[in-house]
């Protein structure tokens, strides 16, 4: 049995309740159970519980967040019931998105209300699908009128929108899905990004790979768009036309592990699959490391500008450059870099840039 749980998001008039048809229909075309995890304001708020009722909106957050923790339980332990060889859980919003709605302050007491860190609530979901509102690039197409629970005007929009991808940036599966083509592509994009990460697609991103100059550490970690996570990962013994790692993602002192396995097809297509894991099962499998190949340690500062998605990688063996990427929807889509990050080179496709090339020599290739 296969489980993945995932989260379709964005700001306001984005798509997401005809993406979430979509992909009940598309999904099920390919075999998978596809169950649906209700927007859980909508139902609070219609039940007559909401912000302006409770005696604070702080007090309604910790409401909201309790009981979308606990719907999502629910389906989860629903589904390991089932006997559907594929199942796909669709979260209509998850956890982080509430944090849109909140302080820092009031986030930060609720979530130990809960017992739970923002890393916990981030890494329980596979995959993080955000849909841009409208109002950034189809402003013709912004309205209030299909939906009743929608007042926000097309600025506010915006500034949701980016509250909403704040929240999410650092998830190590982050896609945001822009209006730089008509809503029929992004819907077909949307599908055919979810496809290809359960591993029913071959990839068909573009994925960009730069050498930058050491960063101002200063400037990124003051940016509200970003997120400081430490990495580390290590390569398990395999066969030549297999790779796979263990990674440990940490962010203010939370720790979460995933697997990845890349693997080569019989028609030489690569493949790859990934689960998070227990911090046992984490633990176990560093027994099957390959000796022959370093852990790699970097800090990865999770960056969103100008509606793309970043990846800086700094490298403890690097004093003079990091690495930045960015995977596109489209091969003309143009890269928005933020000024203070200077491109030395691009590396795309140049194999002494990935991390199993940096396992095997620290320094990799440095010119």
């Amino acid at each position: 049995m296969s489980i993945h749980k995932i989260v379709v998001t964005g700001g306001p008039c984005g798509g997401k309740t005809t993406a979430l048809s979509r992909i009940q229909r598309d999904l099920s075309h390919l075999g998978y159970n596809v169950l649906i995890v209700p927007e859980t304001a909508t139902s609070l708020i219609s039940g007559g519980v909401a912000p302006w009722t409770c005696g604070t909106n702080e007090d309604y957050q910790l409401c909201q967040m309790r009981l979308q923790l606990e719907k999502e339980r629910v389906f989860e332990l629903a589904a390991s019931t089932m006997t559907d060889e594929k199942i796909l859980i669709v979260c209509d919003r998850g956890e982080l998105d509430n944090r849109a709605y909140m302080t820092e302050e009031e986030f930060g007491r609720i979530i130990q209300k809960l017992g739970v860190t923002e890393a916990d609530l981030r890494d329980d979901y596979d995959a993080v699908f955000h849909l841009t509102t409208a109002a950034k690039g189809a402003e013709e197409f912004y309205t209030l009128d299909n939906n009743a629970a929608r007042y926000e005007s097309a600025e506010e929009a915006r500034a949701l929108d980016d509250k909403f991808i704040a929240a999410w940036t650092g998830h190590p599966y982050l896609r945001v899905v822009d209006n730089r083509s008509d809503f029929e592509d992004k819907m077909r994009y949307l599908i055919r990004e979810i496809a290809y990460f359960l591993g029913e697609l071959e990839p068909f991103e573009i994925e960009r790979k730069f050498i930058i100059d050491y960063p101002n550490i200063t400037w990124l970690e003051s940016q509200p768009a970003c997120q400081k996570v430490e990495i580390s990962q290590s390569y398990l013994r395999s066969d030549d036309e297999r790779e796979v790692r263990i990674r440990k993602r940490t962010t203010s002192g939370a720790s979460t592990y995933s697997l990845t396995d890349k693997r080569l097809s019989h028609n030489r297509k690569r493949l790859e699959t990934r689960r998070r894991l227990t911090d046992r099962e984490y633990q176990a499998l560093l027994d099957q490391v390959d000796p022959h190949l370093r852990e790699i340690r970097k800090t990865r500062y999770c960056l969103t500008y100008e509606g793309q998605y970043f990846e800086v990688d700094v490298y403890p063996c690097w004093n003079d450059q990091a690495i930045l990427q960015i995977e596109l929807s489209h091969a003309d889509a143009e890269v928005v870099l933020p000024p203070q990050l200077k491109v030395q080179r691009e590396v795309t496709g140049d194999p002494s840039y990935r991390n199993a090339i940096i396992a095997a020599h620290p320094r990799g290739a440095t010119h």
